[in-house]
């Protein structure tokens, strides 16, 4: 498998890692074809599960080998890190106060950005949009940093995180399409919403590989911003809405192991 990857030019070995996020997303909204619905408990349990992955990649991916990273080129270790993280997070922040959109699971009068006329449907799209372009920018920045000069990430870590990112991507199709379908949305067009809203981890992560590959020496950098955009999102959207239904135990427990099958991925099959 490293041999076939190492064969790939980084900018196409993370568009095909897109697109398998992407397809794991429309994995999750299919499901609205075979149930008729789930249990709020499982949907709870999968959300605090890719509340962990996000997590354990945020750092065994992103921030460790951006602190190492940074040491091999001779720069203060944690300085990229720390400013990465916080111009990620910040970023992020803006986005979400400015994009009008809407959470799954979360009431209609929970609508966050700036107040539009807009659809139900295209608030919740827009919702996992914000939540998956940072996934899809870590995914581009771990394979576009596979083909720097000097990088302390290699071709299998890359695969490792992107392999995580398509698990926790299942259950935020789902996220979409069931309650869409609650709303009287027909199971196609659920679906079709569900599937939509992963659309841009390709096109994230062309851009990520695309730019670090061009400018070298802001991989630290580009690393940390990824993460501190995915903690944001983590703490932003994911764990508050594992937590809303009074299941908090299940989908603590949903995250721990998330964190754990992050790291045993990187850790163990990323090196």
């Amino acid at each position: 498998m490293e041999a076939l990857l190492k064969g790939l030019h980084p900018v196409t070995a993370a568009l095909l890692a897109g697109l398998f996020t992407w397809a794991m997303t429309g994995l999750g909204a299919a499901t609205i074809f075979i149930f008729r619905r789930i249990n709020q408990k499982i949907l709870d349990v999968m959300l605090g599960f890719a509340a962990g992955i996000m997590i354990a990649a945020s750092f065994w991916s992103l921030l460790a080998p951006s602190i190492e990273m940074a040491e091999e080129q001779g720069m203060i270790p944690w300085l990229p890190a720390l400013i990465g993280f916080l111009l990620g997070a910040a970023f992020f922040r803006l986005i979400d106060k400015i994009l009008p959109h809407l959470h799954p699971l979360m009431p209609d009068e929970k609508i966050e950005g700036i107040k539009t006329g807009w659809p139900k449907c295209t608030l919740l799209v827009l919702a996992l949009t914000i939540h998956n372009i940072p996934e899809g920018l870590a995914v581009g920045v771990a394979f576009g940093s596979t083909g720097a000069a000097s990088h302390s990430i290699s071709m299998m870590a890359a695969l490792a995180l992107a392999v995580g990112i398509g698990i926790q991507n299942f259950p935020e199709g789902l996220a979409v399409s069931f309650p869409l379908h609650r709303d009287g949305f027909s199971k196609g067009k659920s679906f079709w919403y569900g599937w939509l809203s992963g659309v841009v981890e390709p096109v994230a992560a062309v851009t990520g590989a695309a730019v670090v590959m061009i400018v070298q020496p802001l991989l630290p950098y580009a690393l940390a911003f990824a993460a501190g955009a995915m903690i944001f999102v983590v703490v932003e959207e994911v764990i508050p809405e594992s937590q809303q239904n009074g299941n908090g135990d299940l989908a603590t427990t949903g995250t721990i192991l998330g964190f754990a099958l992050m790291m045993l991925l990187d850790v163990a099959f990323g090196k």
